[in-house]
């Protein structure tokens, strides 16, 4: 039986601000077993990255509440105070930020930035930290490590200094490493390299990933299991090939019909899902997705629960629609269904 690292129950985030409460992110759930790939994928707002902020702590201020747990190793880390945070955080899950050129600290050099890291967490001498260093830089594909140690950020590349903070994350030999789109602003080919590199850090250090982007394409190469949110909230839920074989809520289908397809003779017109985001301090009624949904109906305008609706363990997702007419609609929307690449 796998070993569960984290576990994630009724999570709830709401901050306070002047025009009202948003409900950033409203009862979220999913478990992370240990060597495991999980792809939370959304639009921009969808509370994506806010839930993996929440679960490190790095969204607390006076301005929010929370509700819910987060249990890792049997403690809530959304109770833990800051000082026993900080002892999870960095040491046992470590989290790649989104841009690593606002993240990594200008001034100190990419070394001094790991080596820092890991005698925060591990206190080993300085010589040892920057052996490790070196050595880090050379796992996540830095060439000439021993000299490159000594550069600063603005003289790597956007994929290397990405590298870097894979790096960084990685000092500590963390058991959950949370990586929020990192291969935004990427080009394709280095896109490819940081996700093949994500999957063989995993099968070197055991480490579980949760992995967080707006591009399904992006999961389709590493994640085990995937959870499609939209106005903080998870709409659907299941394996990769569940997902991508046999999704069942409207918004799924809207976002793999956004992905171009270069297995069709003839090439067809993506998919664009009409209207915008809900705000999520006057969020719609019912179905949160009912004002963009082109087959929302009357029971649309109750709030469906997330609940198993096939036959398949674990697919669940949150929509009224039958599973008879799901199947029947979506095939239009995704154009004859997204392929996996098993």
């Amino acid at each position: 039986m796998a070993e569960r690292l984290l576990e994630v129950k009724g999570l709830k985030v709401r901050f306070a601000t002047e025009d009202g409460t948003v409900h950033a992110v409203d009862g979220v759930d999913f478990e992370l077993d240990r060597g495991k790939v999980l792809g939370i994928v959304g639009e921009s707002g969808s509370g994506k990255s806010v839930t993996a902020m929440t679960i490190l702590g790095l969204t607390r201020d006076k301005n929010t509440r929370f509700e819910g747990e987060a249990i890792y190793k049997g403690q809530n880390l959304i109770e833990l105070s800051e000082s026993d945070l900080r002892n999870v955080r960095g040491n046992e899950i470590a989290m790649i930020f989104q841009d690593p050129m606002t993240s990594l600290n200008p001034v100190y050099t990419v070394g001094d930035q790991i080596v820092e890291a890991i005698r925060t967490h591990e206190g080993t001498s300085k010589r040892d930290a920057k052996r490790r260093a070196v050595e880090l830089l050379r796992q996540v594909g830095i060439p000439n490590a021993p000299h490159r140690v000594n550069d600063y950020p603005h003289q790597f590349s956007g994929g290397m200094r990405q590298r870097a903070m894979i790096a960084m994350a990685l000092s500590c030999n963390p058991d959950v490493l949370i990586a929020d789109e990192p291969t935004t602003a990427l080009d394709v080919t280095i896109q490819a390299q940081i996700l093949e590199l994500l999957a063989n850090l995993r099968a070197d250090f055991d480490s579980s990933v949760i992995l967080i982007t707006h591009d399904l394409g992006v999961v389709a190469e590493v994640a085990d299991e995937i959870i499609v949110m939209y106005a903080g909230r998870v709409v659907e839920r299941g394996s990769k090939r569940q997902i991508f074989y046999d999704p069942q809520h409207p918004y799924t289908w809207g976002l793999l019909g956004s992905i171009p397809r270069l297995d069709r003779p003839k090439p067809k017109k993506l998919h664009s899902i009409e209207g915008t985001p809900p705000s999520l301090i006057n969020l719609p009624r019912g179905c949160k997705f009912r004002p963009r949904c082109p087959h929302a109906f009357e029971k649309c305008q109750e709030e469906p629960d997330l609940q198993r609706r096939v036959e398949d363990p674990g697919h669940l997702d949150r929509c009224w629609l039958s599973v008879e007419e799901k199947r029947r609609l979506r095939d239009a929307t995704i154009a004859g269904g997204a392929q996996v690449v098993a």
